[in-house]
């Protein structure tokens, strides 16, 4: 263990020590809180998410912690944010004078909109850092980030402030292999998988080996590593060298096969060519994974928090609204989850935090699962993923805890606002449209005004938007629909696309934008 690594471990020793009153959905004493946003991930994969540079904007539900007087927010991000879009956050703070909030909002910038993480962007501006050394109180501070990876463990040995984060080294847990190994010792039920291969041989040898244990198999996910949100996975269909399986021409010639068929497999990400996903292979390791085949599918989430306590709170159940050619890329969410399973996805969230609990890791983590209808109410689930950082789900969620005053009830897995009433909302980061394009935040303020479609606090119903700075460019949105139904918030969700279309080109039909009304399949 080297030095930084030694002064990372004192840090969290003492988060542990002396915050174990921290809550995972506000904080109830005097604290800085230092929040970068940055998606510190393979770069490579990154790319192939538009508009990946505003998703610093993602965490800006943190500002709503600024409702408790006593807490300061320094939060940090690659190109300065836009004055109206703080405003337009800080504005939702109920019973807070916009101007004591802002007071105790400290906003910083590396004014560098390359697409290096922001991390390494803070750490390579010494005068930056110590302007944020500056601002934060010893003793009283904490980091928090997007995902954690060895630079935000040097960043938080730089500045002297715990992050509340996991250990970069036990990320393994939150890759396809390692979650498949945690799996495994759960006792959670998951798909037939390979092991970890990093060149196109060994992963066609160990597609192989998988065909053979599972001859009934039609098709399997090949699945990076270290890829996230589905961009990394790409579709084998088997059935067009069926009549080449090992159990009719053995092991080397149905690898052989298997190998010739790479290059023709259905890439999730737009874009992806067998070309950079065979050099992904060598860098980032893949595996090879059955395909679950089913004729009603969802795909439903499970998130938790570990305390620097080692408790492992269950947060929040999700259906995940899913896209691309084969329904693997996220494009948002739905809660709650089907209460069909939601109980049982409670219960295998516990499993895992507990595993990673032991393991020595903190915050947030969430559990990707695909459901299979059996019939009525009956669900086949099994374990996906695991994921070791903050997701899409994060922060539509915090942003209903924070705004709601509520809570999360384990026993009906709903969530209730302070007098008892069930929330629900549907949010993504990918309303999408060409029409979108050269919208300004503050023409998306004109829109919400003009059509009333801002978060009513007193009827806590509503939309809350994201992603503001994607709009102009790359016509892209995010946002969050909250109702007391989930009947509710998705008509909420759905007049805000209709107006959107409506506004940006009267003259032409809706373009179907819309998240579905119906399950992702």
């Amino acid at each position: 263990m080297d030095a930084v690594q030694q002064s990372f471990q004192q840090l969290q020793n003492e988060l542990r020590r002396d915050w174990c009153g921290l809550e995972s959905g506000g904080l109830t004493s005097d604290y800085d809180i230092l929040v970068v946003p940055s998606l510190s991930l393979d770069a490579h994969e990154l790319q192939k998410i538009s508009g990946v540079l505003f998703y610093e904007e993602r965490l800006l539900f943190s500002l709503i912690r600024l409702r408790d007087p006593r807490t300061r927010v320094i939060y940090v991000t690659s190109e300065p944010l836009p004055p109206l879009v703080i405003d337009y956050y800080l504005q939702l703070l109920p019973g807070i004078p916009f101007s004591h909030a802002r007071d105790r909002l400290l906003l910083l910038s590396t004014c560098d909109s390359s697409l290096k993480p922001l991390t390494q962007k803070i750490l390579e501006r010494p005068r930056l850092l110590e302007r944020i050394r500056r601002a934060l109180r010893p003793g009283s501070s904490f980091m928090t980030c997007f995902n954690s990876s060895p630079l935000e463990r040097e960043l938080s040995v730089a500045l002297r402030v715990p992050l509340f984060a996991a250990d970069p080294d036990l990320l393994e847990w939150g890759t396809k292999a390692g979650s498949r190994s945690l799996f495994a010792e759960c006792g959670l039920p998951h798909p037939a998988g390979s092991p970890l291969m990093d060149s196109v041989e060994d992963l066609a040898a160990a597609a192989a080996e998988l065909w053979q244990d599972q001859p009934q198999a039609q098709r399997f996910v090949i699945k990076l590593n270290q890829g996230f949100s589905g961009e990394g996975n790409a579709l084998l269909d088997l059935r067009p060298i069926a009549q080449q399986s090992p159990d009719r021409v053995g092991l080397i010639a149905a690898s052989q096969a298997i190998a010739q068929q790479f290059p023709v497999m259905r890439f999730q990400a737009a874009h992806e060519t067998w070309q950079n996903f065979k050099g992904r292979i060598a860098d980032l390791g893949a595996i090879a994974e059955l395909f679950i085949e089913g004729e009603v599918k969802r795909s439903p989430s499970v998130q938790g928090c570990i305390h620097p306590s080692g408790q492992v709170e269950i947060l929040s159940t999700h259906d995940q609204i899913l896209g691309g050619p084969d329904g693997q890329i996220y494009l948002g969410c739905r809660f709650p989850a089907d209460p069909a399973y939601r109980l049982q996805l409670q219960t295998w969230g516990q499993k895992i935090g507990e595993a990673l609990a032991e393991r020595g890791a903190l915050e947030r983590f969430g559990v990707d699962f695909v459901a299979v209808h059996q019939g009525g109410d009956r669900w086949e689930l099994q374990a996906i993923e695991i994921n070791l950082r903050k997701g899409g789900t994060t922060h539509p969620f915090m942003t209903l805890k924070y705004l709601t005053n509520g809570y999360y009830d384990r026993q009906t897995g709903q969530f209730c606002s302070e007098l008892g009433q069930p929330k629900s909302y549907v949010a993504t980061d990918n309303l999408q449209s060409p029409r979108y394009r050269g919208l300004l935040p503050q023409d998306l303020m004109d829109i919400i005004a003009a059509n009333q479609l801002h978060f009513d606090s007193s009827t806590k119903t509503g939309t809350v938007f994201h992603l503001m700075g994607c709009l102009s460019q790359y016509g892209k949105l995010g946002l969050t629909s909250i109702g007391n139904s989930p009947e509710q918030a998705q008509a909420i969700y759905d007049e805000v696309v209709e107006v959107l279309d409506r506004e940006t080109d009267p003259a032409t039909s809706p373009t179907g934008s819309a998240l579905p009304l119906t399950w992702a399949v």
